[in-house]
C-alpha cells in the first residue's frame, strides 16, 4: 500500500519516495486501512472525530454529519445539519459527538448512533461569531470562537448528564493573549498533557497559549522563536502536541512539560496528499486530516477527501 506521509526531518532517496515503499515490519493497521478516504462531492469538510475505527466529519457548508469506516472507506451522512457549518468535533465515550457550529454562535450535540441532536446550545446571537473547535474534559465541553475574545463552557453532570441552555458559560480572555478584531484568533483547542488547563492556538499570529478554564487567564507557551503560522487544529496525545498547519500543510510536532507551559519542536509531518488540511484525529498509529481545500474554489462536484500519515 502507498505510504504517503514523508517526514521533513528525513532524508529519503528519489526512487524510493517515488514509488512510496512501505517498510516490510508496518503492522497490519497500516497494511490493511485505507491512506485516502474520499468524502462527498462538494461536502466542504473541517473537522474529524473517531471513534472506535468510525470516522465522523463536518460539513462547513451545511453542517452534516458524515461518518466513514477507516477500514472500508465507505461512509453515509448520519445526521442532517441546521444550514451552518459543522466545524470542530469530539466524541465521548458514551458515542455522543460535540460540534461546534461555526457562524451559528452554537454547539450541539448529536447520539451517533441515531444522528438525533440530543442538545443544542446557543453561545452568542452577536456577530462576529465564528463557534470553532471544541474540547472535552472529565466535567465539560469547551468551545473557542474565532472572532471573539471569550470561550464557552458546557459543564456536564457527575454521569456527563447534559445540561440546561441556563448552565452555559462565557468566559473571557485575559493575560497574554490579545484579541485581533476583524480576522480568525482562537481556533484550535485541546487539554494540556496534565488535563489541569487548555490549549489554544491563535491563528491571527501563531501563538500558543495556555488557558486557566476556571478564570481565562492566559500564559503563552514557551516554545522558544517558533510560531505555529496557519495554525488550526491541535491534538495533544501523551506530552505531544500536534498543530495542524492548514495552508501550510505541515503538522508541527512539539513537546510538552506536563503543565503546557513550555514545549520544543521535534519534528514536522506532511504528506504530498494534503490539501489544505484542518483538524487531526489519531486511530491506532495514524492521524487522520480531512482536507479544506480552502485554495480550490468549492462547487457542487468539487472532491473532498481524507489523508491518513504515520504519527
Amino acid at each position: 500500500m502507498p505510504r504517503l506521509v514523508r517526514r521533513l526531518t528525513a532524508v529519503l532517496s528519489v526512487p524510493a519516495l517515488m514509488l512510496g515503499l512501505v517498510s516490510t515490519s508496518a503492522s497490519a493497521h497500516q497494511t490493511t486501512f485505507p491512506t485516502r478516504i474520499e468524502l462527498p462531492a462538494g461536502f466542504q469538510p473541517e473537522g474529524i472525530a473517531i471513534d472506535r475505527g468510525t470516522a465522523y466529519f463536518g460539513s462547513r457548508l451545511d453542517g452534516d454529519i458524515y461518518a466513514a469506516d477507516l477500514k472500508t472507506g465507505e461512509g453515509e451522512v448520519i445526521s442532517q445539519g441546521p444550514g451552518t457549518g459543522s466545524l470542530g468535533m469530539k466524541v465521548d465515550h458514551r458515542g455522543r459527538l460535540f460540534v461546534a457550529g461555526a457562524a451559528g454562535g452554537n454547539g450541539r450535540v448529536i447520539d451517533t448512533h441515531t444522528g438525533d441532536v440530543l442538545a443544542s446550545y446557543t453561545f452568542t446571537t452577536a456577530a462576529p461569531t465564528f463557534v470553532n473547535d471544541v474540547i472535552l474534559s472529565k466535567d465539560a465541553a469547551w468551545f473557542t470562537d474565532s472572532r471573539k475574545p471569550v470561550f464557552y463552557k458546557v459543564p456536564l453532570g457527575r454521569d456527563g448528564t447534559l445540561p440546561a441552555q441556563s448552565a452555559v458559560e462565557t468566559i473571557a480572555y485575559s493575560g497574554d493573549y490579545q484579541h485581533t478584531p476583524d480576522v480568525n484568533n482562537a481556533n484550535g483547542i485541546a487539554l494540556t498533557p496534565d488535563g489541569r488547563a487548555l490549549i489554544i492556538v491563535q491563528s491571527s499570529t501563531g501563538f500558543l497559549f495556555r488557558v486557566d478554564p476556571d478564570t481565562g487567564v492566559t500564559q503563552r507557551i514557551d516554545i522558544g522563536d517558533l510560531v505555529m503560522t496557519n495554525g488550526d487544529g491541535l491534538l495533544v496525545i501523551g506530552t505531544t502536541l500536534y498543530v495542524v498547519q492548514n495552508r501550510l500543510n505541515n503538522i508541527a510536532v512539539l513537546k510538552l512539560n506536563p503543565s503546557g507551559t513550555t514545549g520544543h519542536l521535534v519534528d514536522n509531518i506532511t504528506s504530498p496528499a494534503f490539501d489544505v488540511p484542518t483538524t487531526a484525529a489519531a486511530f491506532g498509529s495514524r492521524l487522520y486530516l480531512p482536507n479544506a481545500r480552502f485554495t480550490t474554489p468549492p462547487t457542487p462536484t468539487t472532491p473532498y477527501w481524507v489523508t491518513a500519515v504515520k504519527r
